[in-house]
Formats: C-alpha cells, structure tokens, sequence
C-alpha cells in the first residue's frame, strides 16, 4: 500500500510539475515517516523512496539506529522544532535540518557536528503568515540570519523553510506559498546561493510546487492517517 500511494504522490508531483510549466526533476519529495515505525519506511525505501522527516529527534533516532544497514541509502531531514539540548544528537546522525530560526541553535549545529562528516545542510524557518504560536525567523530578519549561517564551517545553508497557515482552495494556498518563494528569492537576489524552498505538504503541494517550491514535505498521503496515542 505505501509503495501504490508513494506513486501516486510522484504523480501529484509530476503532474503539478508540467501544469507549472517546470522540470518534474527540480522538485524533491520528502517522506514525513513520523509516528510510523520502522517497517513503514522500509516498505517506503523499497519503493524508491531515499529522504526521510521526522518531527522528533529522539524518534527519528530510534528509526535511524533500527535501519542502520541501510544508512548508506537513506537521507535523514530533522524537520520539526529545535531545542538547544537535542543539537548534538541531530549533528551526529542526521543529514538535513529544515528548521532553523535562530543563530544559537545554527552554533551549536555547527560546533557538534563531527568533523569525519560532511557538512550538515540546513534550512532557515521562515513564519511567512505571522502565525504568534509558530516557529520561524520573520522575514524581515531572515537574510541577516541567513549571512550569519552561511558562515558556520560545518554547516550548508541550503535554503528555506515554511509551514504556511491553511488554507481552502488553489488561490489562497498559492498565495501563502508566494511569499515563501519572495523571501527565498530576496536572498539569492542577494548573493546568497540558495538552492532549496521546503514547502508544501500533503494538501498543498500543487499550490507549493506552482509558487516555486524545490521540496515538497510529504506523509498522509504516503503512510495514511497518524495516530498520535500509538507510539512508533
């Protein structure tokens, strides 16, 4: 079942991709594997499926210690919020962070991450909507914590992240994802080289991939509803 509904968001992809008038090939999908096991992203990974978020850092690590053989092959993203106590963890074992929002935790990000490892990418948290209760640099403040980032040794600014609020309907949807794209565009307009826009989920992802995203967060419709009293 996942293997049939991960080709199905591939083809959501693909087929938003041409309406947009863009290259299927410049937009990646990410897995968001959270509150599903092991097993799930292994079906997922036997699918064709290489890039994996997780929400939580010590679930993500659970997943990423139970499928170690094949860690040659997977690609783990820390997509949720960061708390300065859980940085070391997420140096050491993943490989993306997308939500970045302040230079402190980007610090110590680059000061943990172990020096036998590549560079660790990263993505700056951009609250495009003003929502009080949600994470994100506003965006004003983003290209200066964007300098700042780029600078740390073992870290590879990448580009952005947003999580924009809801909305009902193509329009609406593009709209929010617009000003994601104007804030990532304002950087790389100022000499930062920025090659990914992490935006859109399940019920967005065609409004996001028409408004310039590069990544497309991806798991309701790739593992099914979450159930949040069971754990992984």
């Amino acid at each position: 079942m996942i293997g049939d509904d991960l080709q199905q968001v591939n083809n959501r992809i693909a087929k938003a991709c041409v309406t947009a008038g863009r290259d299927p090939a410049g937009v990646r999908l990410l897995a968001v594997s959270k509150t599903f096991g092991p097993e799930a992203v292994r079906e997922a990974h036997a699918a064709g499926q290489s890039a994996f978020g997780e929400n939580y850092v010590q679930e993500g690590l659970d997943k990423i210690e139970a499928l170690a053989d094949l860690r040659s092959s997977l690609e783990w993203h820390c997509i949720g919020p960061l708390q300065s106590n859980k940085t070391r963890p997420v140096a050491e074992h993943f490989d993306w962070v997308h939500s970045i929002d302040r230079l402190k935790i980007a610090e110590r990000l680059s000061a943990q991450r172990p020096a036998h490892l590549p560079p660790l990418h990263v993505c700056l948290q951009v609250n495009v909507d003003g929502g009080a209760n949600k994470s994100g640099v506003p965006p004003e403040e983003a290209l200066a914590l964007a300098r700042a980032v780029a600078a740390l040794p073992q870290l590879r600014l990448r580009g952005l992240m947003a999580i924009p609020e809801p909305a009902t309907g193509f329009e609406a949807q593009r709209e929010l994802c617009l000003r994601a794209h104007a804030v990532y565009q304002s950087i790389r307009d100022a000499g930062i080289a920025l090659d990914t826009l992490s935006l859109g989920m399940s019920g967005d992802l065609e409004a996001a991939i028409s408004a310039g995203s590069t990544m497309v967060r991806v798991g309701t419709a790739i593992f099914g509803g979450r159930n949040y009293a069971k754990p992984a």
